[in-house]
């Protein structure tokens, strides 16, 4: 339908994806009330299941309302290997809200659905907060330093309370997603920061850990996301309106180092930093890589 002017084809994508969340969320929380109401591990299992098949299905519609208004052209590698019955860490680059929809658009039914984890206060946003407690999102408190210098027999009670919420996944093979920058590229922030890397901001090691942490041994590895958009970064209305006309994905599996398994990043300072040093260079290779894509792939018009 890219016939039709741009704002319209924004309002049409946008009606479509509040009807395929409200069609999709009605059945989950359905779904969600039985396995309240049934404890059994069968019955647990099962909703599991269900709702996990709603969740990829709410993503595949939202694939087709993209693919009938939008016309992008989409370069993928890097994805033969991946396996449906493994649990990965995903991570990636961050440019824009658009990158979410990307990962979910090409990673669809090839891994798990995708699973972030979350500050507990969302869990009390209308609607969505309730979809994600029912999917299983983890929701985690984090203390902050000045917090914990006031009350230190805090410490550590944020691992061991998203240690306990990722047993859940122990049988269930799960992908779960973190941005290592932690915030979105803006030349602002990239100015502010002093970044050493060209396309990039300073990766926070600190999240990645976190997951690891919590959950390594269940991980089979880490799946490195390098997203590029040839014709400069777009917003989530520009997703809307069917103005992502290219979009390049690049993934590569990385085996996690058996050295960073069991530890803990808040207290042991040697691992912290040889863990950090393994992400910087991570997204050294990322930022160079970067710069081929933008040789590759021009800015077009």
């Amino acid at each position: 339908m890219d016939f039709l002017p741009a704002p319209l084809r924004g309002v049409l994508a946008s009606l479509l994806l509040a009807l395929n969340t409200v069609v999709c969320c009605t059945p989950l929380f359905i779904v969600a009330i039985f396995k309240l109401c049934l404890p059994f591990p069968a019955a647990q299992r099962f909703t599991d299941w269900l709702m996990s098949h709603i969740h990829e299905a709410w993503i595949s519609n939202n694939k087709g309302w993209m693919n009938l208004l939008g016309g992008t052209r989409w370069h993928l590698s890097g994805l033969e290997g991946l396996d449906y019955q493994q649990s990965y860490l995903v991570t990636s680059n961050h440019q824009s809200w658009v990158d979410i929809m990307v990962l979910q658009y090409v990673l669809n039914r090839r891994i798990r659905p995708l699973k972030f984890f979350l500050k507990q206060e969302l869990i009390w946003v209308p609607v969505i907060g309730l979809a994600w407690w029912a999917l299983g999102f983890p929701f985690m408190k984090r203390y902050s330093k000045a917090y914990l210098e006031k009350h230190p027999e805090k410490k550590g009670k944020d691992l061991e309370t998203t240690r306990r919420t990722c047993d859940k996944f122990r049988h269930n093979p799960v992908g779960i997603f973190n941005f290592a920058e932690g915030t979105r590229f803006t030349p602002g922030k990239h100015a502010q920061q002093k970044s050493p890397l060209r396309y990039l901001l300073k990766p926070k090691a600190g999240g990645i850990a976190f997951v690891l942490d919590a959950m390594g041994d269940q991980l089979e590895s880490i799946i490195n996301v390098t997203i590029h958009y040839p014709n400069g970064r777009s917003g989530y209305w520009d997703l809307l309106c069917g103005k992502v006309n290219e979009v390049v994905v690049h993934f590569e599996e990385v085996q996690i180092p058996a050295q960073f398994i069991g530890k803990s990043y808040d207290q042991d300072e040697a691992y912290r930093l040889e863990f950090q040093q393994w992400i910087n260079r991570l997204w050294e290779e990322k930022d160079q890589l970067l710069g081929q894509l933008h040789q590759q792939y021009p800015k077009k018009g």
